[in-house]
């Protein structure tokens, strides 16, 4: 364990000083290609739809989620405790 303590430090700061030169090739092009005006202006309206769903669907998620516990703690209070005053 202490060997892995002592080599994690190593090999996190090698692979963050190995990372720029890994990531500058193409003349500093992403992965997808030349970014545009039309290729940009897509990717912001991704992120307009994109964040309002996502906080949609975790509204009902988290909505389920409290109904279950609210379904659990009724029956939990349902249930007779032998011994309660």
């Amino acid at each position: 364990m202490k060997r892995v303590t002592t080599l994690a430090p190593v090999v996190l700061v090698t692979f963050l000083l190995l990372a720029p030169a890994a990531l500058a090739h193409d003349g500093g092009e992403g992965t997808y290609g030349p970014a545009d005006d039309k290729v940009v202006t897509s990717a912001g309206f991704i992120l307009i739809a994109f964040f309002p769903a996502f906080i949609f669907v975790m509204s009902m998620v988290q909505t389920l989620l409290d109904r279950r516990k609210a379904r659990r703690k009724a029956a939990h209070k349902k249930v007779d405790f032998g011994g309660h005053w």
